[in-house]
Order: structure tokens, then sequence, then C-alpha cells
């Protein structure tokens, strides 16, 4: 049986290119009908926190990556030292004392070629001669990171270590300690590294950000996901959307590129808009609710539900990350509005006091105030005034919601209310008795 497994480090944050590797594994696993194995490297005792530990399950768990057995290397030393006195005891290590007293264990590397089949990238040599000795546990007790993963990959029968390309410099001398240790050598696939878009490392400036500082941006699980498969894999047919479930069919880990792959922001932020256009918007509501709550917009078990999912549906299909309907809104929430300060200049500057009182008038006439109506009333003003609907669209626009775009402006005045309209357009209507005064 296919089992693979994906091994974060607890001294950090789960980050994206963390989360492109967990995905290509739990894939790999679910196209096989094999196991997904968890294991969180937390040997480092003075750097591994239960806080990551904690980021990193619930982040994974967000992705919709359940995992079939988890392990804990910290509560496994016994197991690497078991290993390491097999090598001591067999002449393939020996110890090597430290000034102060303590004692670490070292592996005798012997020079050789070693080759490997990458899965991705074919076959691979080194060099072993100019690999030196192999600290496997040091004088704290701990073991090394390469030691440890063999013993670790082998016991719980890992057959494909996908990992990234920046681990191919551990591959061989991972390849020593499997022959030493008398272990079944897996299958290799090294992934392509992600690049920022200024063509360097992945960068928190290009997007090397923490997966749960996406989710709080507003980005949907499954956008990310379908964005990370398309970091050096295709779906063929020059197809973009794609869920993990139908990738799971068409997945195969030697189709993966071997060129890096550039993480690009803006892709993303489309590829969350087709989600988010096809969301459900009860789901969007229960997201929001939190961060409106937060705002002050609304409180707590005082609100109209079904206005804020109104205004949600409005919208979504705009939307590039989810939060953003916070500030692109905030006017359907804010008693005094903030206008930009460029578009009142640009579209306010005249005197529109006359267009706006008439417009009100219009609004105050109709006895069934609905869209349909609304625009039906401006359409006739503008028509009566003999003056491009634009003439009025973008003053009128920019008074109500302080901003130059958004969703059609007759659904704002609905959604915002005569008595509210009214209100925020009477302060642009110059008051004629104090002027004759």
């Amino acid at each position: 049986m296919v089992r693979v497994r994906f091994a974060p480090s607890p001294t950090g944050n789960l980050h994206i290119g963390g989360g492109r590797t967990a995905l290509f594994n739990w894939l790999f696993a679910q196209s096989q009908n094999g196991k997904f194995i968890l294991r969180i490297e937390d040997t480092d005792q003075l750097r591994s926190k239960q806080e990551f530990v904690d980021e990193i399950l619930f982040s994974l768990k967000w992705l919709g990556f359940q995992w079939d057995e988890l392990y804990y290397q910290s509560q496994r030393f016994q197991r690497y030292r078991m290993h390491a006195d097999k090598l001591l005891k067999s002449g393939q290590a020996y110890i090597e004392k430290s000034p102060e007293g303590k004692e670490a264990v070292i592996f005798k590397v012997n020079a050789q070629k070693i080759r490997v089949s990458d899965l991705i990238r074919g076959e691979i040599e080194f060099d072993a001669g100019l690999i030196k000795d192999q600290v496997l546990i040091k004088s704290d007790g701990t073991p090394t990171y390469n030691f440890a993963c063999v013993v670790d990959d082998a016991e719980t029968n890992i057959t494909h270590i996908i990992r990234g390309d920046d681990h191919i410099s551990n591959t061989p001398k991972q390849v020593m300690l499997y022959q030493a240790l008398g272990f079944s050598l897996p299958n290799f696939a090294h992934l392509p590294l992600i690049m920022g878009m200024d063509g360097g490392r992945l960068s928190k400036r290009t997007g090397a950000t923490a997966i749960s500082d996406y989710r709080r941006m507003g980005y949907l699980p499954e956008a990310l996901i379908n964005y990370l498969l398309l970091l050096s894999w295709s779906p063929g047919e020059n197809r973009e959307i794609i869920n993990k479930h139908e990738a799971i069919g068409l997945f195969d880990i030697k189709n993966v590129n071997k060129t890096a792959a550039t993480f690009d922001l803006k892709k993303l932020d489309w590829m969350n808009n087709q989600y988010l256009k096809n969301a459900d918007p009860q789901n969007l509501l229960e997201e929001l609710l939190p961060l409106l709550i937060e705002k002050k917009y609304i409180a707590e078990g005082e609100f109209d539900r079904a206005y804020v999912l109104d205004l949600i549906k409005l919208f979504q299909a705009r939307l590039p990350r989810l939060n953003d309907f916070v500030d692109w809104a905030d006017f359907f929430f804010m008693e005094e509005i903030k206008i930009d300060p460029a578009a009142q200049e640009k579209f306010l500057s005249k005197d529109l006091s006359g267009e706006f009182r008439l417009f009100i008038a219009e609004l105050e006439k109709l006895s069934n105030f609905n869209v349909e109506n609304i625009e039906k009333a401006f359409r006739d003003l503008v028509s009566k005034l003999n003056i491009e609907a634009k003439t009025l669209i973008h003053p009128l626009r920019v008074a109500l919601t302080g901003k130059t775009i958004g969703p059609g402006l007759f659904e704002i005045i609905y959604y915002l209310g005569r008595e509210r309209v009214k209100n925020r357009l009477s302060k642009f209507i110059v008051d004629e008795r104090s002027n004759n005064g």
C-alpha cells in the first residue's frame, strides 16, 4: 500500500510551500488509495512550540487534509537511540566526545556513487566522497534531522517521500543510512520550489505567508487548494478551475513540472473570486459575522441577519477576498461615511443641490420602494432634466457611499433605504434661504 508523509517542523507556522507539499502528498495518497501520514518533527526542543503545532494542525484541517496517522518525533527518542546503538555495534558509527565530556554518535561516510531515480526529476547521481561523516545523535541526546527522518520513514513504512527540492542535498545522506540500517529504500519525488513574482525565493513580501493568514485575509480553502494545485501541475486542457476531489482521478506525481513555479497573488485573487461567486452566501455570512462584530458594524445578536445576507449577495461576485466585504460595504453600516477626497473633488465640487433635491422628491413619491421603481424614477428625472445619466450617477454614488465603485447605484439606494439616502444627499444641498440672507 502507498504510504506518504507530510513532516512539518513546529518552529513556525505552516506556509504556502508546506501547504503545497501537504497537498501533493495527500493527493497522491488519495489517487493510489493509500495513507496520508502526518509527522510533527519537534526534536528542536528550544524552538518547537505548541502554538505552532496547533496552527499546523488547524491549517491542515481547514484545507481538508485529514491524516490517517499522527506521530511526534519528540516521543520517539528511544527509537533513534536504539538504531544509533546498532550502527555503533556494527562499526558503522563512532562516538565523538565534546570538551565537556558529552558524547555524540557519528556515522562513517564511505566514498561511493549514489544514484536515485526521482519520480519527477529522473535519475540523480551523488558523489558521497564529497560528504563528511554525519552526526546521528547530538551531544545533547537529540537526533539530527536526517537520522530521525530515516528511522521514522522506515518504521512507519513510508513508500514515497514527496518533498521540496531544497531537500535534494539530504537524499544521499539518507540513502546511506537506509543502506547501513538494512531498510528498504522508498521512492523519492522532489517538488520544484515556489518563487516570487520578482524571480527570487518566495518571501513574505511575495506571498510566503502562513496558511492561517490567508484564511484571515478572506481566501476560501477550496480556492487556495485549487491555486496550489496549479503550482507545478496541470489537469490538462488549459483547465484552471478544479477541486481537489476531481484532481484525485487525474493526478500523477510523474506529471509534476521540474521547473520552479511562480506565486502570483493577483492570480490567487482571481481564483478566489471564482469560488466566492459560487459560494453559499450563508457560509460567507458565518465567516464575516465575527469581523463585522469586531468592527462594531453590527452588535452580536442584535442585527437583521436577512439584511446582512442580502448585502453579501450584492457584493460576493465582485470580491477578490471575502474580507474585502468589510471595507467595501462599510457605508451600509456607518452613520457617518468617509468620502474619498479625490472622488469628492471630481464629482461633488459642482453644486448639484437642485438635482439632488428633485431626486429626493422623486424617491419620496414612490409607494413601492424597490430597485425597479428607483431606477425608473432616476431615468425619468434625467430625461426631464435633459442630462446624461452619468452626470448624476457618479455624484450620487460618491455622496451615498464615499466611493467611486461598487454595486449598482439603484441596489445601493434600495438597501440604504429612503431615509438614509435623503440624509446623505441633504448634506450636499445648499440651503437657498441662507444664500439669500
